[in-house]
């Protein structure tokens, strides 16, 4: 009998750890296990009973020649961003937490006030982002801050990617209150120019280095390789690889991923997004390559009034849904009260089609750019903010609505260019998947090992969804 060439790709998620055992040779998926999370006893518990669920599966379970993990444990990589001006160094700081893969939980701008520092200590964060001035530039409010984080009760480490002229300076002054401060480059060395990848591969490292012990994972790292990253930059690497492909094999090109959770909407979008027409100007921060935004408040069950507030309020859903507004406010309630429960009737399952469509609208319209005609001493300029996605080809779901759901399709069509919103940068057509397998982590686990063959086993985890296909 041949020997299976394989590896075991594992999610530590927020409730259930989940397991892919890969065929590296047919780059193919050989069985799935999960079990729960037990990261606040023993990670180990969780981790036997999905290595047993594997087993019951698959049979003998084989060799590995890579076991690697992801980690979204205990809340996942809590973040807080600061940043100078809410527009510029603060909102690259965002980009780069968001794509390494970061829960910002708190993003601030200008001199931080005892207020803030009261809230950041009660946030009690994983990592802190630092960031502010071009290199060269202000120094003052950047040092000020490092300053006040010096002099605060936090213990986290403190990753300080701004003013390049000030960094030491910086460094000094929270290594002298013994803080774990660590110097990157800077997120905007230029104005409106980001650089975001330093700091996304520092966070990333020092959530191998120091966060993985802190969420108690590494009570079972004798038992993997290590843990890569958190699971939103696995899955982020994985929509990335099969948009670019490797050296060796095209990538499908320019798409979009979305994740529909019980709490949260997450969009990433792969394309370099400028304006296409040459007569466009982009105005403002430049948008990141791979971008991911997480939607706090569009969510499927936890924040699912805020879907329908964000949509439009409750009149204008039920319309939408084709449902009458009480039952549309007592689903809420149930939503709200019953925050696990699936839909058990054909209205539940319709309102939860109809939600998850108003989560992927909203959602999408804030990840994109929008354009504009304004009237300048030339004449009529068309003027672009944001990132232009309506050369987004391929769409890609996943999430439990989606992949469980019998309106996937119709809810990613959601994120297609509309004439109810003109102004807004939204694919034009698409080609729509959904990763049925809950693959992609795995995808991105493998993108850095074995690249070929994780290219080949997202492309084939891709279940497409035609027009004449329900996934149900």
């Amino acid at each position: 009998m041949a020997v299976v060439r394989a590896a075991l790709l594992i999610d530590f998620g927020s409730t259930y750890t989940k397991l892919r055992a890969v065929d590296l040779d047919r780059a193919s998926i050989i069985g799935s296990g999960q079990g729960p999370s037990t990261v606040t006893t023993d990670i180990n518990i969780g981790l036997d009973k999905a290595l047993a669920d594997l087993e019951r599966q698959t049979g003998n379970l084989p060799d590995f020649v890579h076991t690697l993990a992801s980690s979204s444990a205990a809340g996942g990589l809590g973040m807080v961003t600061i940043g100078l001006v809410p527009k510029l160094t603060a909102q690259a700081a965002r980009h780069a937490a968001l794509g390494a893969g970061a829960k910002l939980i708190g993003n601030y701008s200008y001199e931080l006030t005892d207020m803030d520092i009261s809230q950041i200590e009660a946030q009690r964060p994983d990592m802190i982002l630092l960031c502010g001035g071009t290199d060269g530039g202000n120094k003052a409010i950047y040092l000020e801050n490092a300053s006040r984080l010096a002099a605060s009760t936090l213990d986290c480490p403190i990753v300080l990617a701004g003013n390049r002229s000030a960094s030491d300076a910086a460094r000094q002054s929270l290594r002298s209150s013994g803080k774990n401060a660590v110097i990157t480059e800077n997120v905007m060395p230029e104005y409106l120019k980001l650089n975001i990848e330093p700091a996304r591969e520092v966070i990333r490292e020092i959530f191998i280095n120091h966060i993985v012990r802190a969420k108690g994972i590494d009570l079972a790292a004798s038992r993997f390789d290590e843990v890569l990253m958190p699971t939103p930059a696995a899955v982020l690497d994985a929509t990335r690889l099969l948009a670019d492909g490797t050296d060796g094999t095209p990538g499908i090109g320019p798409l979009m991923l979305l994740d529909i959770g019980g709490a949260t909407t997450d969009v990433h979008s792969i394309c370099d997004g400028l304006p296409p027409q040459s007569s466009a100007h982009f105005v403002g921060l430049e948008e990141p390559y791979a971008k991911r935004t997480v939607e706090g408040d569009l969510g499927m069950r936890h924040t699912a009034s805020d879907v329908v507030a964000a949509f439009g309020g409750t009149e204008k859903f039920a319309a939408q849904a084709a449902m009458d507004p009480d039952d549309v406010d007592r689903l809420l309630a149930r939503c709200r009260d019953e925050v696990d429960w699936l839909p058990d009737s054909a209205e539940a399952r319709a309102f939860d089609e109809a939600l998850s469509r108003a989560a992927v609208e909203v959602a999408v319209e804030r990840h994109a750019g929008t354009h504009s005609v304004v009237q300048t001493v030339h004449g009529p300029a068309t003027v672009q903010r944001g990132k232009d996605l309506t050369q987004i080809g391929t769409i890609i779901g996943t999430g439990g609505v989606l992949v469980h759901g019998t309106g996937s399709r119709a809810a990613l069509e959601g994120a297609l260019w509309s004439a109810v919103r003109p102004q807004s940068l939204c694919p034009k057509s698409a080609e729509f998947f959904l990763d049925a397998d809950y693959a992609l982590y795995a995808v991105g686990l493998l993108a850095a090992r074995e690249p070929e063959v994780a290219l080949a086993l997202g492309r084939q985890s891709l279940k497409s969804l035609s027009k004449d296909q329900s996934n149900g």
